[in-house]
């Protein structure tokens, strides 16, 4: 563990366990979402955009604190690199989103509720870890279940791609759906970079 002589901003821990909050948050609206019909989707797309923008003012914050704080938790490097990728999150749900919504997609095929199921214990499980980052290097059992979680979901992105070009589809359906689902299998890859992020301050830290 390093030593530090002048005390460091403990701030940023407030700040991480907020972003893990709207990460579920946001989740429980995608969840929604995508169980709901055409009028309620274009409400839910209302609210997924409040939700990101939650998202993107705890990380204005953060960045704000980078810029004024004299003895950071961990490398500056990082913190901005764990910011980043805790954003991706929740601007790949935004889009899947806004997606489902621009191309008018109706029902999607059955396993999309799976790996929503996934993505949605990626966040639980984020944001269990992110108020945990005083102690990084007692997380590996965190980013070994995230990156398990999402092998899971290359697994069902798989099979739908199976799904969908299985012969049932038009080509202008299939376009749709592909980028759809492409689209949130991106999310489960973001969170498992949240993870190895986290993984790499735990090195560093050690």
């Amino acid at each position: 563990m390093r030593f530090r002589l002048t005390p460091r901003d403990d701030g940023f821990f407030e700040l991480f366990a907020r972003t893990g909050d709207i990460l579920v948050e946001a989740t429980a609206v995608l969840t929604e979402f995508l169980g709901s019909d055409q009028v309620r989707r274009v409400d839910l797309a209302r609210r997924m955009e409040e939700v990101e923008h939650a998202g993107d003012e705890a990380a204005h914050a953060v960045l704000s604190r980078l810029t004024s704080s004299f003895v950071t938790p961990f490398d500056r490097e990082d913190i901005h690199r764990l910011t980043s990728r805790l954003d991706d999150c929740l601007d790949l749900m935004h889009a899947a989103v806004d997606l489902i919504v621009i191309y008018r997609v109706g029902t999607l095929p059955p396993a999309v509720s799976d790996l929503v199921q996934i993505i949605t214990r990626q966040a639980e499980l984020t944001r269990e870890a992110l108020p945990r980052l005083r102690a990084p290097g007692e997380l590996a059992d965190y980013w070994v279940e995230i990156n398990r979680l999402e092998n899971q979901a290359d697994q069902i992105h798989r099979d739908l791609l199976g799904t969908i070009f299985g012969g049932e589809h038009d080509a202008i359906t299939i376009m749709k759906l592909k980028e759809v689902v492409e689209t949130l299998e991106n999310i489960a890859d973001a969170f498992e970079d949240v993870a190895h992020t986290v993984e790499i301050i735990a090195v560093k830290e050690s």
